[in-house]
C-alpha cells in the first residue's frame, strides 16, 4: 500500500526527478517521458469511463477499464523501476495481464460490424473520449520502444505487448460504444463525408 502524507516534495524543482530505484533523472529523459505518457493515456481512460451510462453492456465495460486503469499503474511501476540484473524482484507487467487484455478484446470485437473502411475518431463522447486515449497509448507505446532500444535501458515483453494491445481494446471499445459499429464515422479517401 502507497501512503502519500505529503503531496509537494519540491524534489523536482531544478528538473530532476526520481525514479522507483531511488536514482535520478532529468524530467525529459525517455523513461519518464514513457510512464508519463502511460499515466496521461490513464487519464483520458478515466475521462472515458466518466462518459459511459447505466447501460448494462456499458457498466460492464466500465468494470473492465478499471481493471485497465490498475493494469497502468502496474505498468507506470514497472516503467519507473529500470530491470537491473541481481536487484530485488519489483512489480512487472506479466503475461496474464496481456491474455486477460485479448480475451477481452474478443468478447469485444464478436458483436461488431465488420470493417469497411477506416475508422474516424468521435461517435458519441464516451467513444470519442476511448480514441483519444487509444492514440496517446500508441504514443506510449512508441516511446516504450525507443527507451527499449536504447543501449542500457530495457522494458519487459509483456510490457511491450501490454500497450500494444491496449491501443487494439481501446479501439474495439470505442466501436462497441459506437452502437456496436453502426455509429461509426467512417474514412472517405479523398473526399468530405
Amino acid at each position: 500500500m502507497v501512503t502519500l502524507s505529503r503531496i509537494y516534495t519540491r524534489g523536482g524543482d531544478a528538473g530532476m526527478t526520481s525514479l522507483g530505484d531511488g536514482t535520478r533523472r532529468r524530467k525529459d529523459d525517455l523513461r519518464i517521458e514513457a510512464y508519463g505518457t502511460v499515466d496521461e493515456a490513464n487519464s483520458f481512460i478515466g475521462l472515458a469511463r466518466a462518459a459511459l451510462c447505466d447501460a448494462p453492456n456499458e457498466l460492464k465495460l466500465a468494470a473492465v477499464l478499471a481493471a485497465i486503469q490498475n493494469d497502468l499503474f502496474d505498468l507506470g511501476s514497472d516503467l519507473c523501476t529500470p530491470e537491473v540484473e541481481g536487484a530485488p524482484e519489483r512489480l512487472r507487467v506479466r503475461q496474464d495481464q496481456v491474455d486477460r487484455l485479448e480475451r477481452e478484446i474478443d468478447v469485444l470485437n464478436a458483436d461488431l460490424l465488420p470493417l469497411k473502411s477506416f475508422v474516424l475518431p468521435g461517435g458519441s463522447p464516451a467513444a470519442a473520449a476511448m480514441h483519444v486515449a487509444r492514440a496517446v497509448t500508441r504514443r506510449a507505446e512508441r516511446l516504450m520502444v525507443g527507451l527499449a532500444a536504447e543501449p542500457g535501458e530495457k522494458v519487459g515483453a509483456p510490457a511491450l505487448k501490454y500497450i500494444n494491445r491496449l491501443s487494439d481494446f481501446l479501439f474495439v471499445a470505442a466501436r462497441h460504444l459506437n452502437r456496436f459499429g453502426e455509429g461509426d464515422i467512417l474514412w472517405t479517401p479523398g473526399g468530405a463525408p
